[in-house]
């Protein structure tokens, strides 16, 4: 998952809705504003969670190898991303307002080309270990296919280099026995599917559901072309605005924004994924699922999971630094919100798409059992004091591509069953 962790959430409701009024009028607006009624509404009361008992769920087809409606049931099988060919995606608008201004030459000279080779040869290995430790945990491990990511491709509408397949969490979400395919909203992520078709294919031919949402052109009338980012203060004022890189131009989404609680699915409008997105996954979901808006005090949000991570049944960690505006909902449902503690990774360690919180971006093998990183020894005492087990694993080069564990794995099978966790 590319995780520009340190841009996650921020959105405010009512000046995000004026925003795309102003764009796209009133028409369109009318379901964005309905949306954000509906989460306030939501914040006010636990009711507005809860499931109509009476809606029919199908059941999962027997044998079908796809099966996970949340992040923390028994782990059984997992798709573990690869760093292989890993290249420096081209410095468009979108990559430029989703990363560190320090990094911006970094991308000016080097798009299109691979990462520093050393760095992916040590991510490679450090990924290799990561899915031996998981097979030995009773884990299945799929991965990817390889493939050559510094080829040019050109549509009708923009020409790109593509990326890597390192992130399965952003392309693919399991809601039950369905895969979805998300859009992507970078054009070097355009065709990032392609390495994971064989698995799904596979997936498919055993009973699962697959759905590809709708793809979209990446013209550039997707993308504020005109962005006004130039600083640390830019990306705050931007985001107290509601304002993003992405219009509501097409729906795009990447799967990383949204989070799953079993019939509860929480989502945030970010710089990759728009409410045209979001209402396109309510729509494919209802009536079985409930999809929830919520937002954060984010100076540049992109991907949910190092802002707001859901660990357990009732047990969410909440990034300090970016706290959630609808956390009450979460409160009064009686979730226990923890924060976690100040990651510990040097300052000079290249962090060229994500920040520091990847030390949240943890793996929940079980309730019990978590998957985090081995030098972050403040965050495993958290986890201890909760008394749940750590399996340390160094991975720092490897986030050094953008993701921590749950980046870098989508759940395939988790042993457990539909429930409601709002009720």
């Amino acid at each position: 998952m590319l995780r520009v962790r340190c841009f996650r959430g921020g959105s405010r409701g009512a000046e995000a809705a004026h925003y795309i009024s102003s764009r796209l009028g009133r028409v369109f607006t009318g379901w964005v504003q309905r949306s954000f009624q509906s989460t306030q509404a939501a914040t006010a009361s636990q009711n507005t969670c809860a499931a109509d008992d009476n809606k029919a769920t199908s059941p999962v087809p027997k044998d079908c190898p796809v099966c996970s409606y949340n992040e923390w049931d028994p782990l059984e099988e997992v798709i573990v991303g690869r760093a292989e060919n890993a290249c420096v995606p081209p410095f468009s608008v979108e990559v430029k307002a989703n990363t560190y201004e320090k990094y911006w030459g970094f991308y000016q000279k080097f798009g299109g080309q691979s990462f520093p080779k050393d760095h992916v040869k040590k991510a490679v290995a450090e990924i290799e270990e990561m899915c031996n430790i998981l097979r030995r945990e009773g884990v299945i491990v799929k991965r990817p296919d390889p493939i050559d990511w510094s080829v040019k491709y050109k549509t009708p509408d923009f020409e790109s280099t593509g990326m890597y397949a390192a992130m399965p969490r952003d392309i693919l979400l399991v809601v039950g026995n369905e895969i979805i395919e998300a859009p992507m909203a970078w054009r070097a992520r355009f065709f990032e599917y392609r390495a994971y078709r064989r698995i799904i294919k596979d997936y498919f031919n055993c009973g699962a559901k697959w759905t590809t949402a709708p793809k979209p052109t990446m013209a550039d009338e997707l993308y504020d072309q005109d962005y006004p980012i130039r600083s640390v203060e830019d990306r705050h004022k931007l985001a107290a605005q509601g304002k993003f890189v992405t219009t509501e131009f097409e729906p795009c989404f990447d799967a990383a924004d949204f989070i799953r609680a079993g019939r509860d699915i929480f989502v945030q409008r970010s710089q990759v994924t728009n409410y045209m997105g979001i209402e396109w996954m309510r729509r494919h979901l209802a009536p079985d699922y409930r999809v929830h808006i919520i937002s954060f005090k984010d100076p540049n949000p992109m991907h949910i999971d190092a802002t707001f991570n859901i660990i357990g049944p009732g047990l969410v960690l909440s990034n300090p630094d970016r706290p959630c505006h609808q956390i009450e909902l979460f409160k009064k449902a009686g979730w226990t919100v923890i924060h976690p503690p100040v990651p510990l990774i040097p300052d000079d360690h290249p962090l060229w798409m994500s920040s520091k919180w990847l030390s949240m971006n943890v793996l929940m093998l079980d309730e019990k059992r978590v998957m985090v990183d081995a030098n972050e020894t403040s965050i495993q005492k958290m986890f201890e004091n909760l008394g749940i087990s750590t399996i340390k694993v160094n991975i720092r080069h490897a986030n050094s591509l953008g993701g921590g564990f749950h980046c870098w794995t989508c759940d395939i099978r988790r042993r457990g069953t539909l429930q409601s966790y709002f009720d």
